[in-house]
């Protein structure tokens, strides 16, 4: 539902932005889309939906948080596993404290 209601309002935004039918034909627009903007449908619609964000953004930047740690700790830990290997990047450890070989003692 709220992915129509984008649609239809990028869909507005963009005819009204790109018509070059003048300027009455805008203010025509511009009414229309100010008359849907503030209907006691459309006024529900977007108090619903802030209120859905302002509850559920906590959540979702803690769960963000999360998985973004989690899949930190997987790259530090691909990093630490592969000092040795053949697949250590060319030109240096990339601010890594990487000592033994192919650290630059030749």
């Amino acid at each position: 539902m709220r992915g129509k209601i984008l649609f239809v309002v990028g869909l507005g935004t963009g005819y009204v932005l790109g018509a070059k039918a003048g300027r009455q034909r805008y203010e025509q627009i511009a009414g229309a889309a100010d008359k849907v903007w503030n209907s006691p449908s459309v006024t529900k619609q977007r108090h619903e939906v802030q209120h859905f964000v302002e509850t559920q953004a906590p959540k979702l930047m803690e769960s963000a948080s999360d998985v973004a740690t989690g899949a930190i700790d997987k790259v530090s830990k691909r990093k630490g596993s592969a000092k040795g290997s053949k697949r250590s990047p060319k030109g240096g450890a990339n601010g890594s404290s990487s000592t033994g070989a192919g650290s630059g003692d030749a």
